[in-house]
């Protein structure tokens, strides 16, 4: 029996209770044909002899003759002694029918016996010499009832009353002797063949009873053996009914915390941020307001604000937890040099160490091999070890080290701290996990640093641990393997000789013949949908296009399974469906949009904020567009956001006269009566969203040029992609059969519980 990976089979085991009826009825038959044989092969041997009813039979009918001829012949020699014999023939008759139906392995025995008593009595009465050739009828009945041994036998028995009878001359007795030894080789020579094909007929049955009584003890335990299978397979229907069930309610689970997680981002950064704004602007600028605010006030501001950075943290932090444990977290990996992974990392933290007057060491050897990661995560481990590092450590320093072991490059964060108990180790990489109830009133943390730093570094294939001694500091190792050296031609050569002649194969190839991996031609501007299956997809092979000229060429030199499009714009989609007919091999062609903020550069986005947005984040954006006065347009749904970034525009005491809109209409009409220095854009918008406002802005030449800044709850690391639209055709056309799949599949597909564009890694690919 087969079970599907995925799901348990549901079919009833009706074959299988048909299949027990029909083996009992085979199981049957072949006891009815068994007990045959055992009769017919019990009685094959007696078969071949004459059966002794038929003798017996002959005898009284020669007794009755015999006693008649006495009373009808009156010239006898002795017709006294005629009678007796005629009376002995009757009654050793009867004893001959008795005997046989008393024992009936007897019956042969006593009709042959009978009869040597007849002949060897009848010559003594009669006295007639000639009488005595009468004895190769028992001779030949001993061998036809009984065996040729029996017959032998009686042949020496009668050759001893021959030889003892009281006859008068030798003439007689030679003869008898002479007719009973003829008889006895006439009768070998007729039954031996036959007894030798009883024989072997015999052995060969016996054979065939061993077999078949073998079967029938196999069929039995095959009837158990399916028996049982049928009970198994009705509880596994149960099972699975159950398993279904609990797939369910675990799918539901699931899409409610995905649902969940994905509108943390904008549900719950969207009110921290006007807290953090305002409480940021009112700390810093509290001349803003006109009045003076009292002290008291500012530092309950200042508790406000640092618990608001505080559960801004720890979001970002269940976030990225979250998508780890739900094995969606996108690494983009690269060949990367450590070092200036460490560098850019060890560069972000020591303000913090000058600030505590710590010293940070740096222990790095030259000529380190590349890895193969995504250097932002590794980067966010690394800030991570050194942020704790660097809060725990009063005195002293911490040294950094990178090291080369075997195919991994190691890296330690030692510092000089209080140190780790030791039966505390083991709770360090647990989530929510402080050592002191009081660490995080003076050190502060989200407790999740770790335990994220442990996913990212698992994702690369690598492992982190810890080694510390209360008192003595603590060191964190974490290791991660190297990228494999890539081998010149030289070597790749190495033992190939050239002009070798080419031999075609004589034998079949029998060893495990390579996987195909389903090949897509992908057709974007950008990198979104390429990036996207080689994250998801790691059995997949895909090239990439920027035009339907190079797909056909691509499509042209090597089949694919489908050219995929990746077109946002729904005009420029449908031309690309009604164009499917020129591609080569009929293959198929599927459109999606992905409005991604990766893609968002082609559509004028010069830099991207994700609330909770800091008054120095925003001052830096705006001075790296090198605007510190004019016009700025704040374009966002929510009537306290365009306050809070109105309030952080007005307290930088620079020369910014804002305007307000609340969709991106509103702000196309704006756009047509002024032009600003820069627009602050948020995406998600009623009516008008911030990507349909980019595109219509990117097409008119006046409104291209005009900066913008993206405010915005979504998180481009961490947001799903969404597509909203999908596509698909074949140039050739769609028969009925493949329209009704498609459906049937596309129906399946889009039926799952999930958020919209959730990419599932488990996906199974055609071919």
């Amino acid at each position: 029996m087969e079970v599907s990976k995925h799901s348990l089979s549901t079919k009833p085991p009706v074959s299988l209770t048909k299949l027990c009826f029909l083996l009992t009825l085979m199981k049957d038959t072949q006891k009815g044909r068994i007990r045959l044989m055992n009769e017919s092969m019990s009685s094959f041997k007696p078969d071949l002899r004459i059966s002794p009813t038929w003798v017996i039979a002959a005898m009284a009918v020669a007794g009755v003759m015999l006693g008649l001829a006495t009373q009808m012949q009156s010239n006898l020699a002795n017709p006294e002694k005629a009678q007796d014999l005629a009376l002995l023939v009757f009654l050793l008759t009867v004893l001959a029918w008795g005997l046989n139906q008393w024992r009936p392995r007897l019956g042969p025995w006593g009709v042959v016996i009978t009869l040597v008593m007849i002949v060897y009595w009848g010559q003594q009465w009669l006295q007639a010499p000639s009488f005595l050739t009468l004895f190769v009828i028992p001779t030949a009945l001993a061998a036809a009832l009984i065996s040729l041994p029996a017959a032998l036998l009686i042949v020496v028995a009668e050759t001893a009353l021959i030889l003892t009878s009281n006859t008068a001359g030798t003439e007689p007795l030679i003869t008898s002797l002479v007719a009973i030894w003829a008889i006895l080789g006439i009768m070998v020579w007729v039954y031996r063949p036959i007894e030798h094909v009883a024989n072997w007929a015999w052995a060969y049955f016996q054979e065939a009873q061993r077999l078949a009584d073998e079967t029938h003890e196999r069929r039995g335990n095959l009837e158990q053996a399916l028996t049982d299978l049928a009970q198994a397979n009705l509880q596994m229907t149960r099972l699975n009914i159950l398993a279904q069930g609990l797939r369910r309610a675990a799918e539901e689970a699931q899409r409610t915390k995905e649902e969940f997680v994905a509108n943390v981002s904008h549900e719950l950064r969207t009110p921290l941020n006007m807290i953090i704004g305002f409480s940021e602007t009112i700390l810093q600028s509290p001349g803003a307001y006109g009045k003076k605010i009292p002290p008291a006030l500012l530092a309950d501001l200042m508790v406000i604000y640092r618990n608001a950075e505080h559960l801004s943290a720890l979001i970002n932090d269940v976030l990225d937890l979250s998508q780890v444990d739900a094995e969606k977290m996108a690494l983009t990996k690269e060949q990367t040099q450590l070092e200036e992974i460490v560098e850019e990392a060890t560069t972000a933290i020591r303000p913090l160490y000058s600030s505590k007057g710590l010293c940070l060491e740096l222990d790095i050897p030259e000529n380190l091999p590349s890895v193969f990661c995504d250097r932002t995560r590794i980067r966010e481990v690394l800030l991570n070890l050194l942020s704790n590092a660097g809060r725990f450590t009063e005195r002293g320093g911490v040294r950094l080290r990178v090291w080369l072991e075997g195919n991994e490059v190691v890296v330690s964060v030692a510092d000089s701290g209080p140190g780790i108990a030791a039966k505390d180790l083991h709770k360090v990489f647990q989530p929510f996990q402080q050592l002191d109830s009081s660490i995080r009133r003076r050190h502060g943390g989200t407790g999740l640093g770790l335990t994220i730093s442990e996913r990212f570094i698992q994702l690369h294939g690598g492992k982190i641990w810890v080694e510390s001694q209360e008192g003595l500091g603590t060191t964190f190792f974490f290791c991660l393997p190297v990228a494999l050296p890539t081998l010149s031609g030289d070597t790749l050569l190495r033992g190939v000789t050239p002009g070798w002649e080419f031999l075609q194969r004589t034998h079949p190839y029998t060893g495990t013949k390579p996987v195909v991996q389903p090949r897509f031609v992908i057709l974007e501007s950008g990198d979104t949908l390429h990036r996207l299956l080689s994250r998801y997809w790691d059995k997949v092979e895909t090239a990439a296009v920027s035009n339907l000229e190079e797909a056909i060429t691509e499509l042209s030199r090597l089949p694919a399974q489908a050219l995929l499009v990746n077109e946002p714009s729904p005009d420029k989609a449908l031309e690309y469906l009604n164009l499917s007919q020129q591609l080569p091999n009929n293959t198929p062609l599927i459109t999606c949009a992905i409005p991604r903020l990766d893609e968002l550069d082609p559509l004028g986005v010069s830099v991207r904020l994700v609330k909770p947005i800091f008054r120095e984040t925003l001052l830096a954006a705006l001075d790296q567009l090198n605007i510190t006065a004019g016009t700025i347009l704040i374009v966002d749904d929510e009537p306290d956001a365009l306050q809070l970034f109105r309030r952080m525009l007005t307290s930088l005491e620079r020369d910014y006269r804002i305007l307000l809109a609340r969709d991106g209409r509103e702000a196309l009409a704006i756009l047509q009566d002024c032009r600003p220095q820069v627009i602050l854009l948020d995406l998600v918008m009623p009516d008008m969203d911030g990507f349909h406002f980019l595109e219509l802005r990117r097409r008119q030449p006046t409104l291209a040029e005009i900066p913008v800044v993206i405010i915005s709850a979504r998180d481009p690391a961490g947001q799903p992609i969404v597509s909203r639209m999908m596509a698909a055709t074949l140039g050739g056309g769609l028969s009925v059969s493949q329209l009704l799949a498609g459906i049937e599949a596309f129906t399946k597909v889009l039926a799952i519980p999930g958020p919209v564009g959730d990419p599932e890694p488990t996906t199974t690919l055609p071919g």
